[in-house]
């Protein structure tokens, strides 16, 4: 099976998208969500990484809902892979988590909290899978470029970046949008999760606000930016979503906005071919 990414590359693909929910519901939710984002993606010609986590091990509170953990979790992508033949993503927290996650999935995904740890960066690179390192709320983009040669070191070349916001004070995030060149600059693709950039960390006390109503903006100014993909999280529920229920984007919604963000990036492309 080829990945996302690599139709990206091969095929110049104007965009991945990986997207999916927040954390494991339920299976069924997730095939739910699987098919309806692939179909979109089929129709509009557009790579797709199914999400989910099996773990939640940064939620606010110790009351919240983290997920079914890793075995039962790894079962539910197991089959979301093989049912609808996509490859699939899931964020890991600690080096034992790795190789056990990457015999199921095709790209782990190190959490923006843990975006510095050496030995996280090290366990999910020597597994061969693509790793996609979400750059810290706390990095600037440049510091990117020492994740990168972490992974880099086990001779692991697969590799992405994706921008999720930076700190702004208390509660707070917002985007550099010239940081995605800077980290473009870096040789590898960019993600843009258009999704966690409008949260409010811990702005609801035991839990994440955020204002998704930005998001539609957020994505066509990161397409428009240059970015290689979009990361979304998105659920046919999200008032009752058990994670990120603040942020994540309705499905109902997913195909205008993608429709929107294809029509730019193929604009984009134009500019990018004249000027070449």
């Amino acid at each position: 099976m080829k990945s996302g990414i690599d139709i990206l590359q091969r095929q110049r693909c104007p965009l991945a998208i990986i997207a999916g929910p927040c954390v494991i519901e339920s299976g069924e939710q997730c095939l739910v969500i699987g098919s309806h984002v692939k179909r979109i993606c089929d129709k509009l010609g557009l790579a797709f990484i199914f999400k989910a986590s099996f773990d939640k091990a940064n939620r606010t509170s110790n009351s919240s809902f983290r997920g079914p953990g890793l075995t039962d979790g790894l079962v539910v992508l197991d089959r979301l892979k093989k049912d609808l033949g996509v490859p699939v993503l899931t964020d890991i927290h600690e080096p034992s988590q790795a190789a056990v996650a990457a015999a199921v999935v095709d790209v782990l995904q190190i959490p923006a909290f843990l975006a510095r740890q050496t030995d996280l960066l090290i366990a999910a690179a020597r597994t061969g899978r693509w790793v996609n390192v979400k750059k810290g709320q706390f990095m600037a983009p440049a510091e990117m470029a020492n994740a990168v040669e972490k992974i880099k070191s086990t001779g692991n070349d697969q590799i992405l970046l994706t921008e999720r916001g930076t700190f702004f004070g208390y509660n707070r995030l917002v985007n550099d949008f010239p940081g995605l060149a800077v980290m473009k600059d870096l040789g590898y693709p960019v993600i843009f999760d258009i999704t966690h950039s409008t949260q409010q960390p811990a702005g609801q006390g035991t839990q994440s606000g955020g204002n998704p109503q930005y998001s539609p903006l957020l994505a066509r100014a990161a397409v428009a930016a240059g970015v290689d993909g979009l990361f979304l999280e998105c659920h046919p529920d999200p008032r009752n979503a058990k994670s990120d229920a603040a942020t994540v984007m309705d499905l109902k919604n997913v195909e205008s906005l993608l429709a929107q963000c294809r029509q730019l990036a193929e604009l984009r492309r134009s500019w990018e071919t004249a000027q070449s």
